[in-house]
């Protein structure tokens, strides 16, 4: 099932090329006003995906305005340098097994067709498309075996990350920083998130290809090693690293990012806001 919000905060569901309303749906089944985060929440995905689309209001895809599926997760836990191809390129010495996971801001998150703003005219901003896996329940100390028993579904993250001097963390969690989206693909949907292809575009040139199977940590491993350090809740999210091929973004590119399966989403880059990097907040001198 690919659930969407749109409109507003809306529940619906992708069905071909239209978007079905399934309000009425929710409604009946005791959750009148239900949005996406709460289905997540509340582990009723379950229950969602035996919910009949017979009869219920339908429009074109085109015609709604989509917004990320998950609006405020509780937390993003993040796996930096998780692809040795970008390992490389960065020229870290380090990977996600030396380096663990870090935590982005919830409030970077937008939606498709939104805008990345990005924060310096002089500091390199970088896209990185990645695999997003949404925690469908309380994880804790988890095993490998039961990591995947925990996922309520998969969607397309991009971790922009301005290249400045600051911790991780902070360079990654400037507004605007994570679009996710456009769908959330239940679990069910897809059989393994370790063979997934994943490309992307930044004005229409190809800058990343590959599969996912090419990460050091994979995601049940990801899941055990996140939750033997922290408590993973219903509608947390989990980036999965990004593999080689990111860039310099600049004001009017177009970014986009396919993931096999999962979807496809589109976010412009804003430098409108954009300031010198000595202008920013700091003590003087």
């Amino acid at each position: 099932m690919k659930l969407v919000s749109f409109d507003g905060g809306r529940l619906g569901s992708v069905d071909g090329d239209e978007v079905v309303d399934l309000g009425q749906r929710a409604a009946a089944a005791g959750h009148p006003g239900a949005t996406l985060e709460d289905l997540v929440r509340g582990e009723l995905l379950d229950d969602a995906r035996r919910w009949s689309l017979a009869g219920l209001p339908r429009r074109p895809i085109g015609a709604v305005r989509l917004e990320a599926p998950l609006c405020r997760p509780g937390k993003i836990v993040a796996a930096p340098v998780n692809y040795r191809a970008h390992q490389d390129e960065m020229e870290w010495p380090t990977s996600v097994e030396d380096l663990g996971v870090f935590l982005k801001a919830p409030s970077s998150i937008i939606g498709p067709g939104d805008e990345i703003s990005l924060p310096y005219l002089d500091v390199r901003t970088d896209q990185e498309g990645e695999l997003a896996v949404v925690i469908g329940r309380r994880a804790r100390d988890v095993t490998l075996q039961a990591a995947l028993d925990h996922v309520a579904g998969y969607t397309c993250l991009l971790d922009i990350t301005t290249r400045s001097t600051e911790d991780r963390s902070m360079r990654k969690s400037f507004d605007t920083f994570t679009p996710l989206g456009p769908c959330l693909v239940t679990a069910d949907e897809v059989a393994d998130p370790d063979r997934l292809r994943l490309r992307c575009w930044v004005n229409g040139r190809l800058r990343q290809d590959a599969s996912t199977a090419q990460m050091i940590f994979s995601v049940p491993l990801l899941i055990a090693y996140a939750s033997s350090v922290l408590t993973l809740q219903a509608g947390d999210i989990l980036a999965t690293g990004t593999p080689a091929g990111v860039g310099p973004l600049s004001g009017g590119d177009e970014i986009c990012v396919e993931i096999e399966r999962v979807g496809r989403l589109e976010v412009g880059v804003s430098a409108e806001r954009a300031t010198a990097y000595a202008e920013r907040p700091r003590v003087a001198g």
